[in-house]
């Protein structure tokens, strides 16, 4: 379970996904209703999943009887899939719509990280629910619940790590909090200025695919784009960096001042590393998926991906002054972490 994953050998000793000690109720309770959410939302993308199969199958090289025979179990299997992905959107998905109503604090809607998710899963399940009704056409549910599974899994990660790094400060410098706020402004200010571009490349190139190159193409080139412009990855980058700085001080008390700044320093460091490195994965791709050679679903697991070497990233960080359980030695007149 996600909810017991620590990155030490050591389980009494504070890691970067660690539930702290003194966590109030209500934070446990979103944290299992989080983990619920995400246990369903999975269990159906793989079921989706297996329902999709047989729409990859057909093709002109089936014979006459098969092809209707097919495109009969095509039509029940749309069917089920669509019934297994109402539950995810209307549960699984329910903080998403919440993000996209949410108001700021002048009582005005605002563009937010859930609007480009919002607009992906919407774009790929409608016109999915009315190629299912009029048994034409192709759908994206299996799209949809890997999206929705695959946020989630994200924004259960980047929800931990804030918990581990805001809870439990006792023996954490003060300068490690002034450090993420800071750190936690710039990435909002760059993921929110990735998602409005995202969005407009997403809106061009499918009108350029519906109006100069092929119709029938446009809608996957879209969802494609609108999946890839969710910053998961990037919001995860700050969160994990400092809570990898937080099990570091909490395991070892005795770091002095100079010391101090030095792991402050490496956490900077990680998360420009998971800001910049996750920015780059996504301009990488995005010319792939506006060429078309990236389907919806490729696009879900390039965002898993990202979000997921991120999450490694800030371990390393942590995994640098922790070895089989035991804070290792530091050697800083070299300037730099043994591992011995």
């Amino acid at each position: 379970m996600l909810n017991k994953l620590v990155l030490s050998y050591d389980m009494r000793a504070a890691s970067i996904f660690s539930i702290p000690k003194d966590l109030p109720d209500h934070e446990r309770q979103k944290r299992r209703h989080m983990l619920a959410s995400l246990g369903i939302a999975w269990l159906v993308m793989m079921q989706v999943m297996m329902f999709a199969f047989p729409g990859y199958l057909r093709g002109d090289y089936i014979g006459t009887e098969s092809l209707a025979m097919l495109d009969t179990a095509i039509i029940i299997m749309n069917w089920l899939s669509f019934a297994l992905t109402m539950p995810v959107l209307l549960y699984c998905a329910w903080p998403i719509w919440q993000g996209v109503f949410k108001k700021s604090p002048s009582h005005s809607m605002r563009v937010n990280m859930d609007w480009p998710v919002a607009l992906g899963i919407l774009t790929a399940f409608i016109p999915s629910v009315i190629a299912t009704v009029s048994q034409q056409g192709e759908v994206y549910f299996e799209s949809v619940a890997m999206f929705v599974a695959f946020l989630l899994t994200a924004r259960y990660l980047e929800f931990c790590a804030e918990q581990s790094a805001r809870y439990s400060s006792i023996g954490a410098p003060a300068t490690l909090e002034q450090a993420r706020i800071i750190m936690t402004a710039k990435a909002d200010k760059i993921a929110f200025a990735f998602v409005i571009i995202q969005i407009l490349l997403a809106i061009i190139s499918g009108l350029v695919w519906y109006l100069f190159i092929d119709k029938a193409h446009a809608l996957p080139v879209l969802v494609a784009l609108f999946v890839m412009s969710c910053p998961c990855a990037m919001s995860m980058a700050v969160p994990t960096a400092s809570s990898a700085a937080r099990a570091i001080f909490l395991n070892d008390h005795s770091f002095t001042p100079e010391q101090q700044e030095f792991v402050l320093n490496l956490t900077r460091k990680t998360a420009n590393q998971n800001l910049y490195g996750s920015l780059a994965w996504h301009i990488l791709m995005a010319p792939l998926a506006m060429f078309g050679l990236v389907a919806p679903w490729v696009a879900a697991i390039t965002m898993l991906v990202s979000s997921l070497a991120v999450a490694w990233n800030s371990w390393r960080l942590y995994k640098k002054f922790h070895n089989q359980g035991f804070i290792i030695s530091l050697d800083w007149t070299a300037g730099k972490a043994v591992q011995g």
